[in-house]
């Protein structure tokens, strides 16, 4: 203890007089000193700090490498070392890491002359699975015990639960596996004693990271990533950049782009890793940045939309897409991604023609959360112009068919086109009957591929969208919004059209709903299928024109007479 006290970093009290116990960070101190590391940085001194004063939900996001889970299995043993009792729950993605989590949790205590007092004795549990600590009162539930999150949750009692990188690729890639994910977390509460933690560690993956949405549940999160931040990075950040970064940075803003720990990682080192990893790696898993990882991986941006007032019979014959600060559309709302926005065209014609053709797509669903979702898109000069979208719950009842074919009436369409792989073309045959007593219409299959449903989404709307030729009524966005306030909080979200468009990625399963996106996608379809029939029609009478005027003119210097030249003039007319 005598070498400790040249390294005291809180103050002891009357009430607290052991330096060990007074400041966590003392004791993560003698545990570096027992297992042969050099002090702790400054950085995983302000983690340890963290963990100690921080509030009851807290999330501490730090770079890989840091050394975040060996702070906190030290931080276990000092919850031990201060009070016994203490039952610590310990929940990793897989069991064999939560194992090596309370195993090493296990051998600091046998090992760290301080701790001795707290080995397992005979007749109490000691295993990498579960243990109790020597003081520890009988009790059904371990001092310390290992679970994976997929694993028997149900039934432990705890005062801290150490959920230690809960999160990865494999049970986070798609939104089913997301959400059986966010529902396994809701049993920490069921098993957390009155008064207890939850401490979470972990790096996010996505946008959609577990982690990202704690705050809404009233989490603590704070980030250390590997470089100070620049400017812009730190207005992402926000407040979950921990105060330790930002205060050097208040202090000193040329920082930025160094590194916040060069005893771990030099700036050649940071260059090294950055080279291997790839730059969306690096700022996921060094920078705890997900903004580049989400524009990579989310290929449907609302920026890429023109959003502009559209009425029933005719629209805009021309117009200018553009992104600048003055085509910003704040006033509508947004449930893209972080800095996704709509935009107003940069210039219109002002001139206006009635629609070249109006297409309704409904995809149908059976009864239950699912939608039967509809898409009204109409075309002009080449553009597609979104002016109806929304869904119901109703399945193939009287009142949803009658309510899909007003929709078609109002929206004046010229087809109605229904999803084919849905009870073997009933619903289409059920539409058509509605279709006679409200809207006559031509009511028919969609020709709509049976690949994947994900790919097949993004393949046919990326390309129309990259070029701007996806034009939407503000009404539409307003309405979508709107349209879901009466489902299940947790459902709102999910059947909206445009957040299901600025999520949806290549893989199976992405998206817990995806009908209204999918109606989407097929009426543009529909008309890329079209457009491409007339431009080829067109391609080849333009061919056939060309090739008309130069026989016309070899013909008319190799006869040479003014008369000969009228007759073939006239047999080339004859011949069209």
């Amino acid at each position: 203890m005598t070498s400790l006290k040249k390294h005291l970093l809180g103050t002891t009290s009357k009430t607290n007089p052991d330096p060990l116990k007074a400041d966590f960070r003392n004791f993560l101190w003698l545990v570096w000193q027992h297992l042969n590391l050099p002090e702790p940085t400054p950085v995983q001194y302000d983690i340890a700090h963290f963990l100690q004063h921080g509030p009851r939900r807290l999330v501490i996001e730090a770079f890989r490498g840091v050394g975040k889970s060996w702070v906190t299995s030290a931080f276990v043993c000092w919850l031990l070392y201060c009070n016994p009792q203490m039952k610590i729950l310990v929940v990793s993605a897989s069991k064999q890491r939560a194992d090596d989590f309370s195993t090493f949790t296990l051998r600091l205590i046998r090992e760290l002359d301080v701790l001795r007092f707290l080995e397992p004795r005979p007749d109490q549990r000691e295993s990498k699975v579960a243990f109790d600590v020597g003081p520890a009162k009988p009790d059904h539930a371990p001092s310390v015990k290992s679970v994976g999150i997929t694993g028997q949750i149900a039934g432990s009692r705890a005062d801290v639960i150490v959920a230690d990188d809960i999160e990865v690729p494999n049970n986070s890639a798609t939104q089913a596996l997301r959400d059986k994910l966010a529902e396994a977390v809701k049993e920490f509460d069921a098993v957390l004693k009155p008064g207890g933690r939850v401490i979470y560690l972990g790096t996010p993956q996505s946008e959609q990271s577990i982690y990202n949405i704690l705050p809404e549940r009233g989490y603590v999160v704070r980030i250390w990533p590997a470089r100070y931040p620049t400017e812009e990075k730190r207005e992402k950040y926000g407040a979950k950049l921990a105060p330790f970064i930002s205060n050097a940075l208040d202090k000193d803003p040329s920082l930025a782009g160094f590194p916040t720990d060069i005893r771990r990682f030099t700036h050649d080192d940071l260059l090294e890793r950055e080279a291997s990893y790839g730059r969306s790696g690096f700022a996921l898993q060094f920078q705890l940045d997900t903004s580049l990882s989400d524009a990579d991986r989310y290929p449907l941006k609302l920026a890429d939309l023109i959003v502009y007032p559209l009425d029933t019979y005719r629209g805009p014959t021309d117009l200018v897409w553009a992104s600048g600060p003055q085509q910003v559309l704040d006033q509508l709302p947004n449930v893209g991604l972080a800095g996704d926005r709509y935009h107003q065209p940069a210039w219109t014609s002002g001139a206006f023609a009635e629609w070249e053709g109006a297409a309704m797509f409904v995809d149908p669903s059976g009864r239950g959360k699912d939608e039967t979702s509809y898409a009204v898109v109409k075309v002009l000069h080449g553009r597609m112009f979104l002016t109806a979208a929304g869904g119901f719950r109703g399945g193939y009842d009287e009142d949803t068919l009658t309510a899909l074919m007003m929709i078609a009436r109002r929206q004046q369409v010229n087809v109605v086109l229904a999803e084919p792989n849905y009870g073997g073309g009933m619903f289409t045959a059920l539409l058509k009957s509605v279709s006679q007593k409200v809207y006559p219409v031509k009511v028919e299959d969609a020709d709509w591929s049976s690949s994947q449903k994900e790919a097949r989404i993004i393949s046919t709307l990326e390309p129309v969208m990259n070029q701007h030729r996806l034009v939407v009524c503000p009404s539409v966005v307003e309405g979508d919004f709107r349209s879901t306030d009466a489902y299940e909080p947790d459902a709102q979200r999910d059947c909206r059209l445009f957040y299901q468009m600025t999520r949806i990625t290549p893989d199976r399963g992405a998206l817990a709903h995806d009908d209204r996106l999918d109606a989407l996608a097929g009426a543009v379809a529909y008309w890329a299928k079209v457009m491409a029939r007339d431009t080829e029609k067109a391609a080849l009478s333009h061919k056939e024109s060309i090739f008309d005027r130069e026989l016309e003119r070899f013909m008319a210097h190799a006869l040479g007479r003014p008369a000969d030249r009228e007759r073939w003039s006239s047999s080339v007319m004859q011949r069209r």
